[in-house]
C-alpha cells in the first residue's frame, strides 16, 4: 500500500518538473547606420529607441497575418535638435511614449517594403530577414538609399551654416504599413542625431536594423 503511495507521489513530481516552459517575453532593440557608401564615411552609428506598445501591435498583426502594421515606409525629418548660435546641440527625447506618437518635424520618406509596387527602387530601399538556427533572435535589416536627386528642392552642395535647412536631418522613424495611406501608420521607432544635411552632391544610405529576441523564462538578453 504504501509502495504504490510512494509511486503516485513520484509520478506527480514528475509531471510537476515536465511542466511546459510557457513563461517567457520578447525583447526589440534597435540599431542605426548612416553613411555615404561611395566615401564610407559614416555619419551615425548607434543604438535607436523603440515604441513598444505601438511595435507590440504590429508584431501581433503580423503574426496573425491582418495584412496591416508591419514596416513599410522611413521617414526623415529635421526637428530633433535645436543649435545655438555657439554651435551647441541640444537634442530632443524620442517620441515613444504615446500611441499616435511622430517625428516632430517630419519631411520626406521612402517606402523601404521591397514588396510594395510604390516602391520605385526594391533592390536599394528593402527589408531583409536573416536568422541563424539555433539561436532565439532574428534582424531585420532596413535598407534605404537616399540617391543624389533626392529629396527634390535640396541644395546643390552640403555647406549648410546654419543646419536649420528642410532637409538637414535630426531625426528618424519607422513606421508601419497602413491602409489609410503614407504617413498614417503608427511610429514603430525613433532615433535623433547630430544634424545631417542631405544634398545633391552625396548619397546617404541608411542601415537600420531591428533585433526581436524571444527570452525563455525571463533569460539574460543576448
Amino acid at each position: 500500500m504504501d509502495d504504490n503511495k510512494d509511486n503516485k507521489q513520484e509520478t506527480e513530481v514528475t509531471q510537476q518538473e515536465k511542466k511546459p516552459d510557457d513563461i517567457g517575453g520578447v525583447h526589440v532593440q534597435g540599431h542605426i547606420k548612416i553613411f555615404d557608401p561611395e566615401s564610407e564615411e559614416v555619419y551615425v552609428d548607434k543604438r535607436n529607441a523603440i515604441h513598444y506598445e505601438n511595435m507590440s501591435e504590429a508584431l501581433a498583426l503580423s503574426v496573425s497575418n491582418k495584412g496591416t502594421g508591419y514596416i513599410s515606409e522611413m521617414w526623415f525629418g529635421n526637428g530633433g535638435t535645436t543649435v545655438d548660435t555657439t554651435g551647441v546641440i541640444t537634442y530632443l527625447p524620442t517620441n515613444t511614449n504615446v500611441q499616435n506618437a511622430d517625428l516632430y518635424s517630419p519631411q520626406y520618406y521612402k517606402i523601404v517594403d521591397d514588396t510594395n509596387a510604390t516602391n520605385t527602387d526594391p533592390t536599394r530601399n528593402k527589408i531583409v530577414v536573416t536568422h541563424t538556427p539555433g539561436f532565439v533572435y532574428t534582424d531585420i535589416i532596413v535598407s534605404c538609399l537616399l540617391d543624389y536627386g533626392e529629396p527634390s528642392g535640396q541644395s546643390v552642395f552640403d555647406n549648410s551654416q546654419d543646419l536649420n535647412g528642410q532637409f538637414v536631418f535630426d531625426e528618424l522613424g519607422l513606421k508601419g504599413y497602413s491602409t489609410n495611406g503614407a504617413g498614417t501608420g503608427k511610429l514603430l521607432t525613433h532615433v535623433i542625431f547630430s544634424p545631417i544635411q542631405k544634398s545633391l552632391n552625396r548619397l546617404i544610405q541608411i542601415d537600420y536594423t531591428v533585433r526581436i529576441q524571444t527570452l525563455t523564462n525571463l533569460s539574460s538578453q543576448g
